[in-house]
């Protein structure tokens, strides 16, 4: 085993995953060891130490750091393909957009926003999906608002540039042709759909102010899983905030606000993780109908 393949000691994982967890509320598995030694091996390389221990001993000699920033960023970049699971942007073109576009039809506007978005697959699915499905919607005022944490990642997806392995995860061969273009042995989004997207740094534990106040699609799926309940709780509680009544949440297959936050719900007759904040008026009526029996 070379100095590079050493693992770090317990201590050192201990403090790496008290990093992630102070700068970002996100609780590493104490069991995925292996991810933290996958996800930050190049980095000892790329930084020029002789080991993983070695550029730990590092962070742990420093209260903040360049090199700290990147260490969480690296642990945080998560799992995405295009139209991920595909159900949900199944529910957004045949249910959700054409409810809020007839009852948006006066004021002509639609703001989507996708949370944590990686490398900016999932704004870009939803904006390609609005191309292919909804011309009208090309006289309106729409917003898709893509945020992340990791500076790095904001970056990748305001490039909107993708090897042939990411696209080739999820990506139809149609919507390749019709909206990239090859650059080298990459594919580059066209400009068309990339400017549909605002790229802007949110934290999902501290101030939402990249958000306007109603958004009527929220995209935070995937996400929830990686907080313990009391950041959820906080979370959940954001997007309440800033969710239109008549709006949706989606959320990730294994993702749920029951037991988290009451003021969910999901719409009656319709399957997969879409939520709706509960209508007070319906609440009335149900309550008054509860108290008459």
């Amino acid at each position: 085993m070379t100095d590079m393949e050493a693992p770090l000691t317990d201590e050192q994982y201990v403090y790496i995953r008290e990093l992630v967890l102070d700068r970002s509320s996100v609780a590493l598995d104490e069991a995925k060891h292996y991810l933290i030694d996958s996800r930050l091996q190049g980095m000892t390389r790329e930084h020029g130490f002789s080991s993983m221990s070695d550029m730990a001993m590092d962070l742990m000699s420093h209260g903040d750091s360049p090199l700290h920033r990147e260490v969480v960023e690296r642990l945080l970049t998560g799992e995405t393909s295009w139209f991920r699971d595909h159900h949900p942007f199944e529910l957004l073109r045949e249910e959700v957009i054409p409810k809020l576009m007839a009852a948006r039809a006066q004021l002509r506007t639609l703001t989507i926003w996708c949370g944590a978005c990686s490398t900016g697959q999932e704004p870009y699915s939803i904006a390609m999906l609005l191309q292919e499905h909804f011309p009208a919607l090309s006289s309106w005022r729409v917003r898709i608002i893509a945020t992340d944490l990791s500076e790095k990642m904001l970056e990748r997806t305001r490039r909107a540039e993708y090897s042939q392995l990411e696209i080739n995860r999820g990506l139809p061969a149609p919507l390749l042709v019709k909206y990239f273009e090859q650059d080298g042995r990459n594919w580059k989004l066209k400009e068309s759909v990339r400017d549909m997207v605002e790229v802007k740094p949110l934290n999902l534990v501290g101030r939402w102010d990249a958000l306007p106040d109603s958004v009527d699609v929220i995209f935070l799926r995937n996400v929830l899983i990686y907080f313990e309940i009391p950041i959820k709780k906080k979370i959940l509680a954001s997007v309440r905030k800033h969710l239109a009544q008549d709006g949706c949440l989606f959320l990730g297959g294994a993702e749920t606000t029951f037991n988290i936050d009451e003021d969910f719900e999901r719409p009656p007759n319709v399957s997969g993780s879409w939520y709706q904040l509960r209508d007070p008026a319906a609440e009335r009526v149900r309550s008054n109908l509860e108290w008459a029996r």
